[in-house]
């Protein structure tokens, strides 16, 4: 079954679930209406079902390779990337005086989730661009702006992000590269990176680095790092890719799927790189590329799932096994169950993700700080969600093609072993859920009571028309409420990292449930109605588990002796 974009999901969610008239409204966001929204997903839609598609298996046979210190990439790779670039894509939400559209994050993160279903290990590379775009924008130099914006956003030049190092992993505060002022504004790079994702490729005229670096008078740990950016070629004075700079590629990891994405250790000798933002600002430029990264692993976490799924769906509809009425596994009552929960938890974690994406629309276009509080709330959330969910369905598609799903053949398994990464980069989903219950409630948890109560006011509303749908709903965000009540009353941060993950999980489920609730009464009596049955009552239901798991405290982890542990 070949891939086929879910256009129609985009665009019911946007329409009936997110609110998206909200961002048409604003000034900012004007242009955004429904005859452009829907021409810019189809027609995205029809470059990753016809372009990108067919490279998937590429990748993932032929991945990329190091020859002679290049990098060279899978077949069809630079042909994708030139239809990426082509199409605008890179630079969808990049700011227009600079050649960006100025559109939605909404919208890129729609186009975005299509393109990780398509093909993940190519979708990587615009990712990071897009990143680097925006870090650029909001900590860049007026100089640095108008010589690289253009040609990151045209997709002639490319960006990667430079953080991890060997011995720094989750813990930034730790890396060693140094920084030296050279005395003509620029600085000399010094150091290892690794796990860098696209950190070289044979398709772009340029690979720009934003490098974080320690300057010699800096503090320990994250107050002390600053943020450079060092291209693989110095511009010349007409901007164009001059000489080399000292930098290369080490080796290439190998590693467990993503095979056509090339994940770089980086070696800086002295390279030449520029400032980006102040001295010891570096965190708070890179954070503001990582906050667009994390929504953006989120959406290659629901885009691989979205493959996985019609990958297993179209296998069950051929496999002939046992007698059903169709004659086929997709009537097997156990396949059915799989793939309804394929289903409903795509469309829950897609509809997180566009929520998360039209808050962060909302405070863009709008300053109000109650949108960027609930922009932050659900970053992490959409983040951690959307890739477990990714990682759920791409595991039930493996085991919806049965022994099949184990033979590499099938291309099943691809799936599970690309969207794995997406939990553990960008901060891993245990971070995420650390972030959620620690820096996400310092307001008292004011922003998701917000939230909470804004779902209970509309299930409220919703039991004339579907009482027993939203009555669960209801139920379900009141009993949130209340831990999260419990949660900001700890003082002992141990106690609420020890049930992050879970709580994490059922504060997604619980936005899950809303989301089906909204469809459902977008098309009462229709197929998403009956989605959302399915997962009110099937899916739902785990919150209070989770919450139970959320408040036990962190003294049942630490009673088993290290010693008891290894017994």
């Amino acid at each position: 079954m070949s891939y086929r974009a879910p256009v129609p999901d985009y665009e019911f969610i946007l329409r009936h679930v997110v609110g998206f008239h909200r961002v048409a409204a604003t000034e900012r966001f004007a242009e955004a209406t429904d005859d452009l929204v829907s021409a810019i997903l189809n027609e995205a839609g029809r470059m990753c079902e016809e372009v990108m598609a067919p490279l998937q298996r590429n990748g993932d046979i032929h991945p990329a390779r190091l020859e002679n210190g290049v990098v060279r990439t899978s077949p069809g790779f630079a042909q994708g990337w030139k239809a990426i670039a082509e199409g605008g894509w890179l630079g969808m939400s990049g700011r227009p005086e600079h050649g960006g559209m100025g559109l939605p994050m909404a919208l890129t993160s729609a186009v975005n989730e299509m393109m990780s279903a398509a093909c993940l290990s190519l979708q990587l590379a615009p990712l990071m661009s897009q990143g680097q775009i925006e870090a650029l924008e909001h900590h860049a130099s007026d100089e640095l702006k108008a010589l690289y914006l253009p040609k990151l956003i045209s997709g002639e030049w490319s960006g990667t992000m430079n953080l991890t190092e060997p011995q720094a992993g989750s813990d930034v505060g730790a890396l060693t590269t140094r920084a030296v002022a050279n005395g003509d504004g620029t600085y000399a790079i010094s150091g290892q990176k690794i796990f860098i994702s696209w950190g070289d490729n044979d398709f772009t005229g340029n690979v720009c680095h934003l490098v974080l670096a320690r300057l010699p008078e800096a503090v320990a740990g994250t107050k002390g790092i600053s943020l450079f950016l060092v291209p693989k070629f110095i511009p010349d004075g007409d901007g164009r890719p001059g000489r080399a700079n000292t930098l290369k590629v080490v080796s290439l990891e190998h590693k467990m799927g993503l095979h056509g994405s090339p994940t770089c250790v980086m070696e800086y000798d002295g390279a030449t790189g520029w400032l980006v933002g102040a001295e010891h600002g570096g965190m708070a430029a890179m954070f503001t590329m990582m906050n667009n990264a994390r929504l953006g692993v989120g959406g290659q976490g629901v885009g691989a799932g979205e493959g996985a799924y019609q990958h297993a769906l179209g296998f069950a509809m051929e496999r002939r096994q046992g007698r059903t009425a169709s004659g086929t596994i997709v009537d097997h009552a156990d396949v059915r169950r799989m793939l309804l929960e394929m289903k409903a938890d795509l469309f829950a974690a897609r509809a997180i993700l566009l929520a998360c994406a039209v808050a962060i629309d909302m405070g863009t276009a709008t300053g109000d700080a109650d949108w960027i509080a609930r922009a932050a709330l659900l970053t992490p959330i959409a983040k951690a969600f959307g890739t477990d969910t990714g990682i759920r369905v791409a595991e039930s598609g493996v085991q919806v093609h049965g022994g099949m799903g184990f033979i590499e053949e099938t291309g099943a398994a691809q799936y599970y072993r690309d969207v794995r990464v997406t939990a553990i980069y960008e901060g891993t989903n245990g971070i995420q859920a650390m972030d959620l219950v620690g820096r996400k409630m310092m307001d008292g948890g004011e922003a998701a009571i917000r939230l909470l109560e804004e779902i209970e006011a509309k299930a409220e509303a919703a039991r004339a028309q579907l009482p027993e749908l939203a009555a669960p709903v209801w139920e379900a965000a009141e009993t949130l409420r209340e831990s999260t009540e419990w949660l900001v009353s700890q003082g002992d941060m141990q106690d609420r990292f020890a049930g992050a993950v879970p709580y994490l999980r059922a504060f997604a489920r619980v936005l899950g449930g809303y989301a089906h609730l909204a469809a459902a009464l977008g098309e009462p009596g229709g197929a998403r109605e009956k989605l959302a049955r399915f997962y009110i009552m099937r899916l739902l239901p785990e919150h209070a588990s989770l919450l139970v798991q959320a408040q036990a405290g962190a003294a049942g982890l630490f009673a088993p002796t290290l010693e008891e542990l290894t017994g």
